[in-house]
């Protein structure tokens, strides 16, 4: 549907936009953006280019880059076709992203290659970590990290403000 007759006047309403000014952006400039998107209902944050690069390859282009490799390791391997026969809701929602468009992700990711190689270091060392107790069937302390990430996630909301 398109055209003006399918227009939703409350397509932004409760929507986060972050805004980057820089040193040059006029303070007058920004000020008329956040008003512009308060008054369509948003909430609106300012970051700096860096922090947004950095936030956003942890909470978006990582997961990404994750989903990419774990469809392609499973579908790399001898009977991993048929792995996937057998995947449940649980491995659909985890890798709905990577069915994203090539062009697109390869360019988000070497744009942000730095942040994104920054956090793909931290979460390697997490899963080595995960990884070491299990190899040592240590079962308490992955029983806490796995503890730990359930608390963290339980506790998280996408509709949270930051403060």
């Amino acid at each position: 549907m398109a055209g003006v007759e399918h227009a939703d006047p409350d397509l932004y309403s409760g929507k986060q936009i972050i805004l980057t000014p820089i040193e040059r952006t006029h303070a007058t400039q920004v000020q008329q953006a956040i008003d512009v998107w308060s008054a369509l209902g948003c909430s609106v944050l300012k970051m700096t280019p860096e922090s947004h690069d950095a936030a956003f390859a942890a909470v978006s282009h990582l997961p990404h880059l994750i989903s990419f490799a774990l469809m392609n390791a499973i579908t790399g391997q001898n009977g991993g076709k048929d792995f996937l026969s057998l995947a449940g809701p649980g491995f659909r929602d985890f890798t709905r992203i990577a069915a994203s468009d090539p062009q697109v992700w390869r360019d988000i990711l070497i744009s942000n290659r730095e942040e994104l190689l920054t956090q793909s270091k931290l979460f390697q060392r997490n899963l080595q970590a995960l990884e070491l107790m299990i190899s040592n069937g240590n079962a308490e302390a992955l029983e806490e990290l796995i503890g730990q990430a359930s608390q963290a996630r339980a506790h998280w909301s996408m509709n949270k403000q930051r403060r």
